[in-house]
């Protein structure tokens, strides 16, 4: 059965960056199958519906500005695949959740950027899932647990976001991480390895410095629909992480 992943995606300027993390991500399709096609939840394509994508070619969204203009020259030409766009929306009708399709979004810098360092021939069918920020925590869960039949079919499941990601918090001079973020991040490692969804659904008010990490929910979204669609076995590593500017953390989370 096909691992599932949570990835965090930093700044768009990722894709030009060289550090241990973007390494780990260059290196990671060497050491994994190769899917079949990914479906990717990314934090930056918000929606109260829950929406796939359907086309057959994406497109390339500059969602950010004031970065390098050679980002603004990168595009992810990935083709979609109705098929399995089909299947996710059985999916969800299965399990009662609305659900609309999309046939004109391209990928935002949430989903290329990360999708660009794993798998750069964008060879690999993608079809894209929104987020939404108004749903809670266990029903962010249930909808990535709608979605883990798709394992068994060499399908990868991505979400991509960040568990501490407060830019209003960044330190352009940190040369260590901040205490108040791997005060948190220590906090989550525990619940994700041991499997405590009751605690994680409620780490607004449990965790330390949850205000600091997640001012808003929806980079953390991402890591509860990942880690829905392990609830048949339950199985969480830790694969990396990282720190940049004192507070944004780069890390990694596979889901078996």
């Amino acid at each position: 059965m096909m691992p599932s992943y949570f990835f965090a995606h930093g700044a768009p300027s990722l894709v030009l960056e060289q550090h241990a993390y973007t390494d780990f991500l260059k290196n990671f399709a060497k050491e994994s199958p190769k899917p079949k096609a990914i479906v990717l939840f990314s934090a930056h394509w918000e929606n109260q519906e829950q929406t796939i994508s359907n086309v057959d070619t994406h497109g390339t969204i500059y969602d950010f500005s004031g970065f390098q203009d050679e980002l603004y020259q990168m595009t992810y030409p990935a083709p979609g695949e109705a098929s399995v766009s089909e299947e996710i929306r059985k999916l969800f009708n299965e399990h009662g959740i609305p659900n609309v399709m999309d046939a004109k979004r391209g990928l935002d810098h949430g989903a290329w950027a990360v999708l660009k360092l794993l798998y750069p021939d964008a060879d690999i069918p993608v079809v894209a899932l929104s987020v939404n920020r108004y749903l809670t925590n266990e029903q962010q869960y249930r909808i990535g647990k709608a979605l883990s039949a798709l394992r068994e079919k060499d399908i990868l499941i991505i979400g991509s976001g960040g568990t501490v990601h407060n830019l209003r918090r960044l330190n352009w001079r940190a040369q260590e991480p901040e205490q108040w973020s791997t005060e948190f991040e220590g906090w989550l490692q525990n619940k994700i390895e041991a499997w405590d969804t009751d605690s994680l659904f409620r780490y607004e008010e449990l965790a330390p410095f949850a205000r600091d990490a997640v001012p808003t929910n929806e980079h953390f979204i991402p890591l509860l629909l990942a880690m829905g669609t392990g609830d048949a076995n339950r199985q969480a590593k830790l694969l990396h992480r990282s720190y940049q500017l004192g507070t944004l953390s780069l890390c990694c989370w596979e889901f078996k």
